[in-house]
């Protein structure tokens, strides 16, 4: 699953985080390690970025409204827009003009920068890329009702990550609709777009527009080759 690697999933690199990411082979091996992740940016952070509470680092002109919570670690990049009600709960990074929006709530996850969870989306153990975008109630799950492990298949093949939590690993400029969840270990490679109302595990591959489960076409437009 070479095309899975950290090094190749993330085309833009557009993420303060990305240098970080991809000393690991998996992204969702990343995911794991988010919290270390954040320790080692904080020293390297310049003088436009101010500790407002002790772990929390946000870039000066980022505007946080009363009624936000953010708990450490926790970094918020230039141009960022947090929105009233947003819940982070810690270890998590929103990149440059990304968007936490209204009743959202992250958990141990990476925002790319311009990714965008605006309404009533929760996201947790999760990477999402640059420029991708939940639908208002696009849900990320991140633990099996069971309980046991999550694997990450893609056609016959499986990698068994052994990690009780993990949401999805979402590449850039993808497009999930309103009301869809995203089932642990799902992978959405760039340039997708899923509709509303689906329920999605495994692997969405590039440029597919993803009907349902039995009706799939490629996307015109952005992945025009």
């Amino acid at each position: 699953m070479k095309e899975l690697e950290s090094v190749n999933f993330f085309e833009s690199q557009k993420s303060i985080a990305y240098n970080e990411i991809i000393k690991y082979k998996y992204p969702w091996d990343a995911v794991a390690k988010i919290k270390d992740i954040i320790t080692s940016l904080i020293p390297t952070l310049d003088e436009n970025y101010e500790k407002i509470s002790e772990g929390v680092y946000v870039f000066k002109g980022v505007k946080i409204p009363k009624t936000a919570c953010i708990m450490p670690p926790c970094i918020i990049c230039e141009g960022a827009e947090i929105r009233n009600g947003a819940f982070i709960r810690g270890n998590v990074i929103v990149g440059r003009g990304a968007v936490v929006g209204n009743s959202s709530e992250l958990k141990n996850a990476i925002l790319f920068d311009s990714a965008c969870v605006p309404h009533f989306n929760y996201v947790g153990d999760s990477i999402i890329g640059y420029k991708s975008h939940l639908g208002a109630g696009a849900i990320i799950s991140n633990l099996k009702g069971n309980n046991s492990s999550v694997s990450i298949k893609r056609g016959g093949e499986k990698i068994e990550t052994k990690m009780r939590k993990l949401g999805a690993i979402i590449g850039d400029n993808v497009e999930v609709g309103c009301g869809t969840v995203l089932n642990p270990g799902t992978v959405i490679f760039s340039g997708a777009q899923i509709y509303p109302l689906q329920s999605v595990r495994g692997a969405i591959e590039r440029c597919i527009i993803y009907k349902n489960e039995n009706n799939t076409v490629k996307r015109e437009g952005l992945c025009a080759e």
